[in-house]
């Protein structure tokens, strides 16, 4: 029997759901002064980035800390040593779809880097002192929460399936005909 025949019925369910997305890339610039004065710059790495999301009015904060490590030459070249320092940082991610029928006290944020931070470029200060250091980093964050979804109804059921016996079980010969390369072909 068709459901078009019949006048539809509708229900809502609550379910728990993505009731947000957001993403943001962000250059920043952090300042080092190490111990010494550096020749020239021999490498900069960031490792140990450490973050947390949480909830704010106008989207969702990543929260995070990360370390500079600095490789550098002094002394007119003859010396190197590395400058170590933790930055800590804030990032503000607007949310650009929000389901306007979520429930806000259930609502959770999460958050995943899609480009861990990276530094893509150090130099030396004007002064001479410093290590100017152009870091890259980006963040999707995600809003989960209850909202309500509405679903057609057929007040019927699936007349097809329930009114048939469906044998589902796969017996040995069912798989004598197929070719074992087929699928060695389209993955090579």
């Amino acid at each position: 029997m068709s459901i078009q025949n019949k006048e539809l019925q509708f229900r809502e369910i609550i379910t728990k759901a993505v009731c947000g997305k957001g993403r943001k890339f962000s250059q920043v610039s952090h300042t080092v002064t190490p111990s010494h004065a550096p020749t020239s710059i021999l490498g900069a790495w960031i490792i140990n980035n450490q973050y947390e999301a949480a909830k704010a009015m106008d989207g969702v904060e990543v929260v995070g800390t990360y370390d500079l490590n600095i490789w550098y030459s002094y002394d007119r070249n003859t010396k190197t040593d590395v400058a170590k320092e933790t930055v800590s940082y804030v990032d503000l991610i607007p949310l650009s779809f929000v389901d306007k029928y979520h429930k806000s006290s259930t609502a959770e944020v999460s958050a995943t880097s899609t480009q861990e931070p990276n530094c893509v470029e150090a130099g030396i200060s004007a002064d001479g002192r410093s290590v100017v250091l152009r870091v890259e980093r980006e963040y999707a964050v995600e809003m989960t929460a209850e909202t309500k979804v509405c679903v057609a109804v057929n007040p019927d059921g699936i007349s097809d399936f329930n009114d048939k016996s469906y044998d589902l079980d796969a017996g040995d010969g069912d798989y004598e005909d197929l070719d074992p390369n087929l699928l060695e072909d389209d993955f090579n």
